[in-house]
């Protein structure tokens, strides 16, 4: 017989009674039923309950188990009663009797309890990893998120992609966020930095002829962490194509994504086909260029029926600034004053100065103090254009568009969740394309990249590069060849059509304030395959944790990451980042200079 085990402790079924078994697992909880002692095992792959009964030559030693003890048992197995079945188990249909018990490692008093589903503290979780994630919903989400990666594995070399790996020491690059550096013993002064995307080495591969690449890649970015980013490192579905252009890369990706979500999502459905929506009208309609689909809600811009109304806040703001607008948020079945009035009071609690709004009675009545002040017949109009009905409401903010996107993509997902609107059990999934190539800083009063330094711009090539870099308006209303996945509201990802021309690259770097040399210098790498026949490529990096959190319906990261870092970057389990010895600063000929 083997040392631990002839059986996992999930594969006990009815036509194992009368065997004798050996189960190798940890307790995961003991029940003294009135001397009858019931110890539920667990390895891996379940739970089988154990019995041990006065007469058991192992009583005694089941006595002392306690919680988190390895133990192995010999038994034999039993039918459980009917009355005793549990049907919630695969393997509770049987129980056994124990014959043998032997304890493997014993296990102190717990920090936390692994039986049963309590929240603790993030501190508490995350020091002791270990006991977390034996805890079965964590456990199942790791395994989903193994199984996850297999399939998308297969799928992509499936459809005639090929797996490369990229270095992880390379040169530090300004991709948007702050580089990890790792100084260099060898080259005193020097640094290596770890990659905060594999972007310039996938460009290369295609550059290199290898036309078709994927990798699960780690990534990792010096920023703070939200519910949906990790802080430190974090893996991506990395996707380059050779001789493609926009349509293409959706072509690939679609179905890999669409079909992972079918896969793995239990049932629910997944958009068939995945909707275009341009950068400016997301913003528009949504307040957002991360859009939630799931929610109904369209906004819609009805400056006009407030321009020289009786409104005279929105009247005068419009009247002041062209570029003011008023944007109508509609609300089907809100039309109460009761909730009017508690989403003016969110709105305000948010720092809003409120949210304006009108609700129509069951009268078809168009009631609040905006209706009074605009009278029927604008309030009418706004009724038709937004298709309200009796029982509704729509609720209004004004200002420049830059400063009201946000708060009004906000205020649409609020009025969504609190009517009962969004259709929780989708998947709803958009691209959004056309982004703005370059924006205005007004910090540093310059011109900046938008997104992706390496995009190609949508633009004429040789117009853009007769482009007069004082030309502020024409260069700010260029568009990029950039795309995002969206799925219910999360960036799953951002991609491109990439740049591939140097005189291209040297024109676009130089409106964003690069001179040619910084260029050469910060992308030597890129800038002389570009002079060596560069293909047209492009591609994307879907987010595999956000992608496993989906799947898993989690709202955070840390309940679909082995080992994750708390909020502060700090990783509890192993004590990162600490101190090192003076032997070896000296070695990497480094000096502290810590802040007082």
């Amino acid at each position: 017989m083997h040392r631990y085990r002839t059986k996992t402790c999930g594969a006990l079924r009815q036509d194992d009674v009368g065997k004798t078994v050996r189960l190798s697992g940890w307790v995961h909880r003991v029940r003294d039923h009135g001397g009858l002692l019931f110890i539920d095992l667990r390895d891996h792959y379940g739970l089988t309950q154990v019995v041990a009964d006065p007469d058991s030559p192992a009583f005694k030693a089941a006595e002392k188990v306690r919680a988190e003890w390895v133990i192995r048992i010999d038994g034999v197995v039993k039918a459980r009663t009917p009355e005793t079945v549990n049907a919630n188990l695969p393997t509770g249909a049987v129980e056994v009797f124990v014959e043998q018990l032997e304890v493997l490692s014993a296990a102190g008093e717990l920090p936390m309890p692994v039986f049963g589903d309590q929240e603790y503290p993030e501190e508490t979780r995350l020091t002791y990893r270990f006991l977390d994630l034996r805890r079965e919903k964590l456990h199942r989400n790791i395994m989903r998120r193994s199984e996850i990666i297999s399939s998308i594995r297969r799928r992509m070399t499936g459809a005639g992609f090929f797996e490369f790996q990229t270095p992880i020491l390379t040169a530090s690059s300004p991709e948007g966020a702050r580089d990890f550096l790792v100084p260099s013993r060898l080259h005193p002064g020097k640094f290596y930095a770890l990659p905060q995307a594999p972007q310039q080495f996938k460009q290369l591969i295609m550059i290199a002829g290898f036309d078709r690449y994927f990798q699960i890649a780690p990534c990792f970015r010096d920023e703070d962490a939200r519910a949906d980013r990790s802080p430190g490192e974090f893996y991506q579905l990395d996707i380059e194509m050779s001789f493609v252009e926009q349509e293409d890369v959706f072509q690939a990706v679609e179905p890999v994504l669409r079909d992972l979500f079918v896969e793995f999502g239990e049932g629910k459905p997944v958009t068939e086909v995945f909707p275009r929506i341009p950068y400016a009208e997301a913003l528009k309609k949504y307040g957002s260029d991360k859009p939630d689909l799931r929610n109904p809600i369209e906004m819609e811009d009805v400056t006009g029926h407030f321009r020289d109304s009786g409104f005279k806040v929105f009247a005068s703001m419009i009247a002041a600034d062209p570029k003011v607008e008023v944007r109508a948020i509609p609300a089907p079945t809100g039309g109460s004053r009761a909730f009017c009035d508690r989403m003016n009071s969110w709105a305000q609690g948010e720092g809003q100065a409120g949210l304006g709004y009108i609700f129509f009675r069951d009268d078809g009545e168009g009631a609040g103090p905006i209706a009074k002040n605009i009278g029927p017949e604008r309030t009418e109009a706004i009724r038709e254009q937004l298709k309200l009905r009796d029982g509704d409401a729509v609720f209004f903010l004004a200002g420049r568009a830059d400063k009201l996107n946000a708060f009004a993509g906000q205020a649409r997902q609020r009025v969504g969740r609190e009517l009962s609107l969004l259709d929780e059990n989708r998947f709803a999934f958009c691209w959004i394309v056309d982004f703005p190539m370059f924006e205005w800083n007004e910090e540093e009063k310059k011109i900046d990249f938008s997104h992706n330094p390496f995009s190609m711009p949508n633009f004429d090539e040789a117009a853009f590069l007769a482009l007069d870099p004082g030309d502020k308006e024409t260069i700010l209303g260029i568009k990029a060849r950039q795309y995002d996945i969206v799925c219910n509201g999360i960036e799953l990802s951002s991609g491109a059509i990439r740049n591939h021309l140097p005189e291209i690259m040297l024109k676009a770097f130089a409106i964003a304030g690069y001179p040619a040399d910084a260029v050469e210098n910060k992308f030597g790498a890129l800038w002389r395959a570009f002079h060596y026949g560069a293909p047209p490529h492009g591609g994307i990096a879907p987010g595999i944790d956000r992608i496993v959190m989906l799947l898993c319906g989690e709202e955070n990261l840390r309940e679909v990451t082995l080992f994750p870092m708390n909020q502060r970057a700090e990783d509890l389990l192993m004590g990162a980042p600490s101190e090192v010895s003076p032997k070896q600063l000296r070695e990497l000929n480094i000096r502290l200079a810590l802040p007082e």
